[in-house]
C-alpha cells in the first residue's frame, strides 16, 4: 500500500500538468473505444472523428470546391473569400448573394479569375531596392503596384515565416487592400515557404471552425471533429474525446479530460485553486477574520487586543467580540457571551466552515492528482518487471499486458475521481447528490484495492493475474456507472449548483 503523504501544490502547476500531463496519455487497452460506435454511445460519450493533416486538407479542399462550384468562381477566389469569412460558408453565400461587388472588394479581390505572372517590364525600376536591370522580373496585382521579384518574395516570405500570416497577405503598395491569393503566393515563394503557408492555412481552418479543435498534446498534429457539440450544450455534457496520439481531453474547453465536471465548473475550480490552495492551510491555522469587514488578520503579538488595519475596528482575538465591552480585562477574556461576540463568532464560524469545506474537497482532489502521477511512475518501473515476469513465469508478452491494462485504468479512474471532487464542491446537497457520492465512494474504494494489488512484488503478480484482471474490469465498470449516472443527471437537469453558471 502506498505510503506517500499528500502534498499541496501550486494551482497553476497542477493546471499545466492537466492540460498536457502524463496521466491522460496512453492506450485505452480495449476498455473504451477510442472512437465510440455511434449506435452504442453511452450517456457520457460523444460522436467524434480524429483527423490527420491529410484529412484536414481534404476537408479544406472540399469546402473550397463547393463554394467555387456554387458561385462559379476560380479556386483561388473562392479560397480568398472563405479566408475573409473565416471559413463560414453560410455567411459568405448570404452576403455574396446580397451584394457581390461589395463582398469581393472587402475580401481584397479586384478582378475575378485574375492570372498573375512574373514580367520583364522595359524601363522598370523597383521602388524598394532601386534595381533597374533589363533582366529584372517584377510582379504586380491588378492595382498596378509593381515591385521586383526578389523584394516581393522577401515580403511574402517574411509575412509567412516570421509573422505566421496566411489569411490576409496584402499588396505591398501603400494603403492597398488587394489580397495576394494562393496561386500568386505559390508563384512567388520557394517550396518550403509554400509548405509553411499551407500548414498555416490548415491552422486557420481548424481554429475558425467551431466543430474542429486541435489536440492540445505537445507536438501532436491531429485535430478532432465533433459536429454534435455546441457551446450552449456544455452545461449538459462533458464532451471527452481521445486523439490518435492517446491524449484524452475535453472538446469543449481543450483542458485534459475532466469528466464528470462540466467546463464552467472546471474554470471556476482551477481559478479558485490558483487563488486559494497555496495559502489555505496556513490561513486556516494562523489567522482570523475581522468581525466588521471580514479582512484576514494574523496575530503578531501576545496581546489579545486587536485593531484591524483595514477598518480600524478593535476586537478581542479570543472571543472576536468588540474590545470596548471587555473593560480593562486585556489579557483575560471574561465577556464571552456578549451579543456582539456571539454574532462575530457566528460569522467567523461560517467563514472557517467555508474554508474547511473547500480544503476537504481540494485535499482529495490533490491526492488523486498526486496518486495518478505515482501510478504512472510505478507503471514505468513495472514495464521492466513485465519483461522479468515474462521470462520467469513462462507467460508471453501478450499475457503480461494485464499490468498495462490495470495501469491505464488506474490513471483514468484517478483522473475521473479527481474531478468528481471539484464537481461535488459546487453541488447543492440533495437526494441526487447522495447517490453521486455513493458512486464516488464505490469507485474510490475499488481504485484503492486495484492500486494495492498493482504494487505487489513481481513474484506475486503472476499468482494474482486473474484477480488483477477481474478487479481491473470491475474498476472500469464502476467508473462507467458513475459517469453514466452523472451524464444523465446533466442531460435531465437534475443537478443544482451553489454558483451561477455563465
Amino acid at each position: 500500500m502506498s505510503d506517500v503523504s499528500e502534498e499541496l501544490s501550486d494551482g497553476s502547476e497542477e493546471f499545466e500538468y492537466e492540460s498536457f500531463g502524463g496521466s491522460d496519455y496512453g492506450d485505452n487497452d480495449g476498455f473504451e473505444e477510442m472512437k465510440p460506435d455511434p449506435v452504442k454511445l453511452k450517456a457520457y460519450e460523444v460522436k467524434y472523428q480524429v483527423l490527420s493533416a491529410s484529412d484536414i486538407q481534404a476537408q479544406q479542399d472540399g469546402q473550397i470546391s463547393q463554394v467555387a462550384g456554387i458561385l462559379g468562381l476560380s479556386r483561388e477566389d473562392a479560397m480568398t473569400l472563405l479566408l475573409h469569412f473565416k471559413w463560414n460558408n453560410d455567411r459568405l453565400l448570404e452576403q455574396y448573394t446580397d451584394n457581390m461587388e461589395s463582398v469581393m472588394a472587402k475580401a481584397g479581390i479586384a478582378e475575378q479569375g485574375a492570372v498573375y505572372e512574373l514580367k520583364l517590364v522595359p524601363g522598370f525600376v523597383c521602388e524598394i531596392c532601386c534595381e533597374d536591370s533589363i533582366e529584372l522580373k517584377s510582379f504586380a496585382l491588378q492595382c498596378g503596384h509593381r515591385f521586383c521579384e526578389d523584394c516581393y518574395r522577401h515580403y511574402v516570405t517574411q509575412k509567412i515565416m516570421d509573422e505566421g500570416e496566411s489569411r490576409n497577405i496584402q499588396c505591398m503598395g501603400e494603403s492597398c487592400s488587394l489580397v495576394i491569393n494562393d496561386r500568386a503566393i505559390k508563384l512567388l515563394v520557394v517550396e518550403n515557404v509554400y509548405a509553411r503557408y499551407e500548414a498555416l492555412l490548415s491552422r486557420t481552418f481548424v481554429f475558425d471552425n467551431e466543430h474542429l479543435r486541435w489536440c492540445p498534446a505537445p507536438n501532436c498534429e491531429y485535430a478532432i471533429r465533433c459536429d454534435d457539440v455546441s457551446p450552449k450544450d456544455l452545461k449538459m455534457i462533458v464532451p471527452s474525446v481521445q486523439c490518435a496520439c492517446g491524449f484524452r481531453f475535453c472538446f469543449g474547453c481543450g483542458y485534459a479530460d475532466h469528466q464528470p465536471c462540466i467546463c464552467a465548473l472546471v474554470k471556476k475550480w482551477v481559478k479558485k485553486c490558483e487563488d486559494d490552495s497555496e495559502t489555505a492551510n496556513w490561513i486556516s491555522a494562523n489567522t482570523k477574520e475581522c468581525p466588521k469587514c471580514m479582512a484576514t488578520i494574523e496575530k503578531n503579538g501576545g496581546c489579545n487586543h486587536m485593531t484591524c488595519r483595514k477598518c480600524k475596528y478593535e476586537f478581542c482575538w479570543i472571543c472576536i467580540g468588540a474590545w470596548q465591552e471587555h473593560g480593562t480585562s486585556w489579557y483575560n477574556c471574561s465577556r464571552y457571551d456578549e451579543k456582539s461576540g456571539v454574532e462575530a463568532r457566528d460569522s467567523q464560524a461560517k467563514s472557517r466552515a467555508s474554508l474547511e469545506r473547500y480544503l476537504h474537497y481540494y485535499n482529495r482532489y490533490a491526492n488523486h492528482e498526486q496518486s495518478a502521477r505515482l501510478d504512472q511512475d510505478l507503471y514505468l518501473r513495472t514495464e521492466k518487471k513485465m519483461a522479468q515476469l515474462q521470462s520467469t513465469s513462462g507467460l508471453s508478452w501478450i499475457e503480461v499486458q494485464y499490468l498495462a491494462q490495470a495501469s491505464a485504468v488506474l490513471q483514468q479512474c484517478r483522473q475521473t475521481l479527481k474531478w468528481t471532487y471539484a464537481f461535488a464542491f459546487y453541488l447543492q446537497q440533495s437526494n441526487e447528490t447522495s447517490l453521486f457520492e455513493d458512486n464516488q465512494r464505490d469507485l474510490e474504494m475499488a481504485v484503492e484495492l486495484l492500486s494495492e494489488l498493482f504494487e505487489k512484488p513481481i513474484q506475486e503478480l503472476s499468482e494474482i493475474k486473474v484477480l488483477v484482471m477481474d478487479k481491473t474490469a470491475y474498476v472500469n465498470n464502476r467508473r462507467q456507472i458513475l459517469l453514466e449516472d452523472t451524464a444523465k443527471g446533466l442531460r435531465d437537469g437534475r443537478w443544482r449548483y451553489q454558483v451561477e453558471l455563465r
